[in-house]
């Protein structure tokens, strides 16, 4: 594996893995084939690599049929309607038939809604076909001579390098740190309900704004302490046991993700904003960790805009399905304050924006974020008092 098609297989593919940052979907156990995705690319989010020395034009035919069929089910596997595939051979040398009207117009899958562009280069005469490639990437292809008298081994290796180390960042990120918080927001909620049990109970309503519940003439008086302290109150076993049980089960993953201080941050900082919410549009009393803990979905979220393809690829599709559920439900019940789950959502977002991850800084949106919660938070103290 050492020919001059073998490098220029392996130097198209470190252009697109390495410096294009495509990840590898799959590749073949020969290595002679490999599907990459990047869905941060307008152009080709999906590109498929084949070295294979094709002899005849049927042959190039059939293989792009496939590859449509291929393209289809890795689009569902990213989660993502790719507009434009790009479907690229290597070959030694062109097949000795008339093959170049398979290439000359696009295939269309997905019922018509993208579109497969297939390129030929020869290993022997590459000139032509990376001239074909280049108005389809999205920087300039260039295969310097040197590399194409260089060793397919050291490329390959440098490919799967990159790939190693792109893996290990996402190990890393949903391993910032082992649950802490998780235990002792449910430990105080806990703690909450059972003193409030045994001092009136925890469905009164004179008891419920007496521990802290949100109450909305007195938090007007100034009590502002009331619009974090319905956090840790539940009202009644079953409101606590559901709570606690989607904090158990969200909470260690959040923090895994953040770390402790930032997922206490997003926790403490949704519940304040979903009481805020709930205060700002509703009048009942209210109290509850469901606002905090739509603020952790809200942090999950804010995963699928900074890494899209891994939030996709893992616990995309779950977290926005638990949202629209939740969120259903919520409306088609009586009695569920939706205002304070929804501040929440977005206040646990707008957090994950501020903190973003561990580690890592992201200044283009982490300070328009602290802008946006700081106004946010001003207007919304000032509707408390809207006489002042």
């Amino acid at each position: 594996m050492n020919s001059r098609t073998d490098v220029l297989f392996w130097a198209i593919s470190r252009h697109f893995v390495v410096e294009q940052e495509y990840r590898i979907l799959f590749l073949s156990e020969n290595r002679d084939e490999m599907w990459l995705a990047n869905t941060k690319k307008k152009n080709f989010p999906l590109v498929r690599l084949l070295r294979y020395d094709i002899d005849w034009g049927n042959w190039l035919y059939r293989d792009i049929r496939d590859c449509c069929a291929q393209a289809e089910d890795l689009c569902k596997q990213i989660k993502r309607l790719a507009p434009r595939v790009l479907n690229i051979y290597v070959s030694e040398y062109a097949p000795v038939d008339d093959y170049e009207i398979y290439l000359d117009e696009p295939m269309h899958i997905n019922g018509g809604k993208t579109e497969l562009r297939s390129v030929l280069i020869e290993g022997e005469n590459p000139g032509p076909g990376i001239s074909k490639l280049r108005p389809f990437t999205e920087s300039r292809l260039a295969i310097a001579p040197e590399t194409m008298s260089g060793d397919a081994y050291a490329l390959q290796r440098t490919v799967f390098e990159a790939e190693a180390r792109r893996e290990e960042e996402e190990r890393q990120l949903f391993d910032a740190g082992r649950p802490f918080f998780t235990y002792v927001f449910l430990a105080v909620q806990i703690a909450v309900f059972i003193v409030m049990s045994l001092t009136g109970g925890t469905q009164n309503t004179q008891n419920l704004i007496r521990f802290g519940a949100k109450y909305n003439p007195l938090i007007m008086e100034g009590q502002y302490w009331r619009l974090i302290m319905p956090v840790f109150i539940h009202i009644g076993i079953m409101h606590l046991f559901m709570n606690s049980l989607s904090l158990y089960y969200i909470g260690p993953l959040v923090e895994r993700i953040y770390g402790k201080a930032r997922f206490a941050l997003i926790y403490l900082f949704a519940g304040f904003t979903g009481c805020l919410a709930s205060f700002l549009f509703s009048p009942s009393l209210s109290a509850g960790a469901s606002g905090a803990i739509f603020g952790l979905f809200g942090a999950l979220l804010y995963i699928g805009t900074a890494y899209r393809d891994l939030f996709f690829r893992t616990m995309g599709p779950s977290v926005i399905t638990l949202i629209i559920i939740n969120l259903v439900f919520g409306f088609s019940v009586s009695g569920i304050d939706n205002f304070g789950h929804l501040g929440g959502l977005f206040g646990g977002f707008l957090a994950a924006c501020i903190v973003h991850f561990p580690k890592r800084k992201r200044i283009g949106v982490q300070l328009p974020a602290l802008l946006i919660a700081a106004f946010l938070v001003y207007m919304g103290l000032r509707g408390i008092h809207p006489a002042d």
